[in-house]
């Protein structure tokens, strides 16, 4: 029975191998005008078909049909030294069907999908006579991600609400530079239940393929998952520990991550998770001239402060605070070593998961507050700290106010951050500077955004 399967096997192979040289007689491995030609009987190819695209996936598609026979030729050639007779070994029968679907016919049917979706330029025909291809159709060989990004038709043949007449899926550009990686993270069954993966994600969005693609598979939560805490606990309580997935973090409960842990797995924000600390935030008075305090800040707009954003790395602290003053502010976080997102909505918070790669998902001119604190500090490069204030900017509405807390940089670098902030013209409410070591200072600062009627 064994035999039998191989052989079938090596059927299998010898089928595709020639598919591929029908492939090749038809015409799809021609340089790129001899496609057009070949084709669409036109000489001049479409400028924007990467035909270097294609033939790496039809590279891999090679490969992978090779590497499938090396393992079944080198599977015989061990049957054949060991002269073991199949019925005698302790394969098992069910062991003999993993192998055929994991290593045989799993890996055929994706480079069988793979030639099936090669796709050539085509014409739009009713649409446009010009020659088309969809973007980065041929940059991916696994099935699930050719299918997201493939342009969706209106199913009527008629524009929809939006006004088009096909719906794009975007994925981020430096997703092409992370292929492997995001082959890996779109690798499923479809309606099974996705694997543990959320730090592959992350690690995808804050390289750049950001945003990710939607999937098709079932995320996973605690199998003990409990009702979370009333919202006159939540706000200043640790959350129940059964309620994270720990297996990506170092730490397996809340109390793991005090900071006095030198093993709790993360840097920023130290201290985050215990909330004796966490209740004196910008309520209590300070020493430093930089520690501004809510009733201070919301004394300067009585009444007008509703709606902000929290960009930093925190557990929803300021946002727990503001919600007690009855204004509603989303906050920015990344799992970076520990359970930031879980931790915020437990609370009864929005967590915003965000990276600063993203432009920030609100209309212009929406937000009454945006407030940061502990993230955008001296690390950041000027030109994309150019970009990041120039979108806070845009959301923020006329007369709403942009609270810088405790940014910190080198202090010969400090003129080129201050240029940065005052370019706006906004109008000065607070602005205060203090020594954070020999070398460092904080600035803190509360601007409004000035009117701009055109």
């Amino acid at each position: 029975m064994g035999w039998l399967q191989i052989m079938l096997g090596g059927l299998v192979i010898v089928v595709s191998i020639a598919s591929l040289f029908k492939f090749y007689n038809a015409g799809f491995f021609l340089h790129h005008e001899d496609i057009c030609e070949h084709f669409y009987h036109v000489g001049d190819a479409y400028d924007g078909f990467d035909i270097r695209a294609l033939n790496d996936r039809v590279g891999e598609v090679l490969d992978r049909m090779d590497k499938l026979q090396e393992k079944l030729e080198k599977t015989v050639q061990e049957m054949e030294k060991n002269k073991v007779d199949l019925g005698k070994t302790a394969m098992t029968r069910l062991e003999h069907k993993r192998f055929l679907e994991q290593e045989v016919i799993r890996p055929l049917y994706g480079a069988h999908i793979a030639l099936r979706q090669i796709r050539l330029p085509r014409a739009e025909g009713i649409r446009s006579s010009t020659m088309k291809e969809e973007p980065l159709i041929n940059t991916f060989v696994v099935e699930e991600i050719r299918k997201y990004i493939t342009p969706k038709e209106n199913r009527v043949g008629k524009t929809n609400i939006y006004g088009t007449e096909r719906i794009y899926n975007t994925v981020g550009h430096a997703c092409v530079l992370m292929k492997k990686e995001l082959e890996e993270y779109m690798d499923y069954d479809i309606g099974s239940y996705c694997k543990d993966d959320w730090s592959l994600s992350q690690k995808l969005m804050v390289n750049g393929c950001d945003p990710l693609p939607r999937r098709r598979c079932l995320t996973r939560a605690s199998k003990v998952y409990q009702k979370p805490y009333p919202i006159n606990e939540s706000l200043w309580r640790l959350p129940d520990d059964r309620n994270v997935r720990w297996s990506n973090y170092q730490c397996r409960n809340f109390q793991c991550l005090a900071s006095k842990n030198p093993k709790r797995g993360y840097s920023k924000c130290t201290g985050c998770f215990e909330m004796d600390k966490e209740k004196l935030k910008w309520v209590t008075n300070s020493s430093l001239p930089v520690d501004f305090l809510i009733r201070d800040v919301l004394a300067i707009k009585p009444g007008e402060i509703r709606i902000g954003l929290d960009f930093g790395v925190g557990t929803g602290t300021f946002a727990a605070r503001m919600k007690e003053q009855n204004v509603t502010v989303v906050s920015t976080a990344l799992n970076l070593g520990a359970p930031f997102n879980e931790m915020i909505a437990l609370r009864g918070l929005v967590p915003l998961y965000v990276t600063l790669n993203q432009r920030l998902p609100f209309f212009d001119n929406t937000m009454d507050l945006i407030h940061t604190a502990g993230f955008m500090d001296g690390w950041i490069d000027l030109m994309l700290m150019d970009f990041i204030l120039f979108d806070w900017d845009r959301i923020l509405r006329p007369g709403g106010l942009l609270w810088i807390d405790r940014f910190f940089c080198n202090r010969k670098d400090m003129d080129d951050y201050m240029y940065m902030f005052l370019q706006f013209r906004y109008k000065k409410h607070k602005w205060a500077i203090s020594p954070k070591s020999k070398d460092e200072v904080y600035l803190s600062a509360l601007l409004e955004k000035p009117p701009r009627g055109i």
